[in-house]
């Protein structure tokens, strides 16, 4: 897609339609340290602010955000922190693990379950229009990772609840809006729920300013390649090594047999060879996509 055609479709306003489309059969189907992030800045109370503007898919890409599942948990041999193979939509070995405890029918395997799920966050290109505590940041390109609570923002301003509301497409150059940024502490964790879209509004008058932003966006696809994780063999292995001699709770009545033996190894094993139909954990690891399946129904 050219930049002209990126205005005129924007003038059309067919990209909306086709970006709600799009996600909604993404979601059917299921960095730290790095200078191309943003992040925002709090306070010791736990509160910032700033204004942002999301941007719309790089060149030669078709989606402005993309969705990348993780794992994070400390077990006997150290942490385990990794990209999970089900961003690829393949199988990944926690993931399977984390069936085998669910399944066991104990209530301390849940918990474990529970506490070893993925962790789903998006990933969008953002143009920095107000960053007060770090004003370096204004007026340039980063990425920007975010969880279920500015997803659901974005969505909201494709698809709005009520009829006095007019939908908006937050990634457009000229029909989008600014974002503002909101962060608070409620009972301990991050809030955002009192970030807003400002009004619509060109991101820039000048179109050959806009294209110079364009093609200075971060790679999303990059981010989801195939490259960028570990092989099924390697999590394993990395699994294994952390959960150390550590086993799941059994149930005495199923895994009597079992009580003095098997080692971390044969019960990733186990795990990852036992049928992979969909469990409870797995229906509460998809949590973070219930608002565009309760779009797709309306």
């Amino acid at each position: 897609m050219s930049f002209k055609d990126l205005k005129k479709q924007s003038k059309l306003g067919s990209l909306t339609a086709k970006l709600v489309k799009e996600v909604e059969k993404m979601n059917n189907n299921g960095a730290s340290g790095d200078e191309r992030t943003w992040k925002l800045d709090v306070d010791k109370s736990g509160n910032g602010y700033a204004v942002i503007r999301f941007l719309p898919a790089p060149e030669n890409e078709d989606l402005p955000f993309v969705k990348l599942y993780s794992h994070a948990f400390q077990g006997p041999g150290g942490w385990y922190i990794e990209n999970s193979l089900t961003s690829l939509g393949q199988k990944d070995p926690v993931s399977e693990y984390n069936t085998q405890l669910w399944n066991n029918g104990t209530d301390a395997g849940k918990e474990t379950a529970r506490k070893q799920k993925r962790k789903l966050t998006y990933m969008s290109n953002i143009y920095v229009v107000k960053d007060p505590t770090n004003p370096e940041n204004e007026g340039k390109v980063f990425l920007f990772k975010y969880g279920k609570k500015i997803y659901d923002k974005l969505t909201a301003a494709m698809q709005p609840e009520f009829e006095d509301e007019e939908a908006i497409d937050p990634f457009d150059f000229w029909q989008g809006a600014n974002f503002k940024l909101k962060a608070k502490n409620v009972a301990g964790y991050r809030n955002y729920d009192s970030s807003e879209f400002a009004a619509v509004t060109p991101l820039l008058d000048d179109d050959d300013a806009l294209e110079g932003l364009w093609k200075k966006q971060y790679s999303l696809a990059e981010i989801v390649a195939a490259d960028q994780f570990k092989s099924y063999e390697d999590l394993k292995k990395r699994l294994e090594y952390v959960l150390g001699s550590k086993r799941p709770a059994q149930d005495p009545d199923v895994y009597e047999e079992d009580n003095d033996r098997g080692s971390a190894e044969e019960l990733v094993t186990a795990a990852v060879s036992a049928p992979s139909a969909t469990s409870t954990v797995d229906k509460e690891e998809d949590d973070a996509l219930s608002y565009f399946a309760k779009l797709a129904e309306e």
